[in-house]
């Protein structure tokens, strides 16, 4: 097909008139309503990253005491290094934060999420997007976070989940991120990825739901591994050897449950549990060295002051693993130090004299 010159010319000119002079216009033209259900630090940072880049944000929280803090200060209590953008509406009515938005978000521990997916169920708007970023693995019935709002709210609304090497104090921050987005819908999945990405957040996307989401809620547990021996003095060896493993457990489960092997390998998989289990912004990684120098749970937590997820992953962790009759070693370990009680030096040794056999198939 021929161009002419004077279409080349237009393109150029249409091109450098958006870039250069449309600025907050076109930006409103690609704006979206946002509701985010949940002010801790995950979804505090969402709704400053999404405010930051353009999007219109209610925050909301349940406490009335967090709203009005938030509203005078706009610092989060554990975020106190950034000031929240101007674009962030400050709410504890639910109601109020939900109407009229395009996309809910439910950013709230994953103990939490039939709790509030039933609170927000009755002001909910059909062709309204629900995100679940809450990683876990719901106890009494083994769902996972999306299935969990699915059952509550039903038919009508599209659920999808958002997951990834993604630690808060970053992504506040504006700090490059990769995160991947899982959906059924291959349109709204490429929806998301087209309208939240922006120049600090590259959004992938995945058909692969249980994947991911297994993932996120396993992940923990292994960075409770991780960082039991780093408080025990281990060094980067024993770690990179806990890392790897852990993976091929989580690997080894998804597989069973039909999962799709190549999510274990991107973003939600090797992404999530790297950072996981080896930074400091880690709570799981920073609750796992407490508990390796010798802490116990109560003390753990209230050190840590902020919810430990690998911890509330442990109980389905092992009804998992009992269901679809895999073996989780490290699994196994972390949930013995903690609920059993075993001594941790000897419980994360037990692993080094385990059976020996081949890494992978021996033909």
């Amino acid at each position: 097909m021929i161009e002419y010159p004077f279409i080349k010319m237009f393109k150029s000119f249409s091109k450098l008139y958006k870039e250069k002079h449309l600025g907050r216009w076109y930006n409103f033209l690609n704006m979206k309503k946002i509701a985010i259900i949940g002010s801790g630090t995950w979804g505090t940072a969402l709704a400053n990253l999404f405010a930051t880049h353009g999007h219109l944000i209610s925050l909301w929280s349940r406490s009335e005491a967090d709203t009005l803090n938030l509203k005078m200060t706009r610092r989060h209590k554990f975020l106190e290094d950034v000031l929240l953008s101007e674009n962030i509406y400050f709410t504890s009515d639910l109601e109020e934060a939900i109407k009229g938005k395009e996309i809910v978000i439910l950013a709230v521990p994953s103990i939490a999420i039939r709790e509030v997916s039933n609170k927000i169920k009755p002001y909910l708007e059909r062709g309204q997007i629900i995100i679940s970023v809450a990683k876990g693995i719901e106890l009494d019935t083994l769902m996972t976070m999306t299935e969990v709002i699915e059952d509550v709210i039903g038919k009508g609304y599209e659920v999808l989940a958002l997951s990834g090497p993604t630690h808060a104090e970053e992504v506040i921050k504006g700090l490059p991120t990769l995160i991947v987005c899982a959906g059924k819908n291959r349109e709204t999945r490429k929806m998301i990825m087209e309208d939240l990405s922006n120049e600090v957040l590259r959004i992938y996307t995945n058909h692969d739901m249980l994947g991911v989401e297994i993932c996120g809620a396993l992940k923990n547990i292994v960075a409770l591994a991780s960082g039991m021996a780093e408080g025990l003095g281990y060094g980067d060896n024993a770690k990179a050897g806990i890392i790897t493993r852990g993976l091929h457990e989580i690997r080894r489960l998804g597989i069973a449950m039909g999962c799709e092997e190549e999510t274990f390998y991107g973003l939600s998989g090797i992404g999530d549990i790297v950072v996981t289990a080896e930074s400091n912004n880690s709570r799981n990684h920073n609750a796992g060295v407490l508990f390796g120098k010798g802490l116990k749970e109560e003390e753990v937590k209230e050190k840590v002051g902020m919810v430990i997820e690998g911890i509330n992953a442990l109980e389905s962790a092992k009804k998992l693993e009992a269901k679809y009759n895999v073996e989780l070693p490290i699994i196994d370990v972390v949930y013995n130090i903690i609920r059993n009680k075993l001594d941790v030096t000897d419980a994360i040794n037990s692993l080094f004299g385990r059976k020996k056999k081949n890494e992978i198939k021996d033909y």
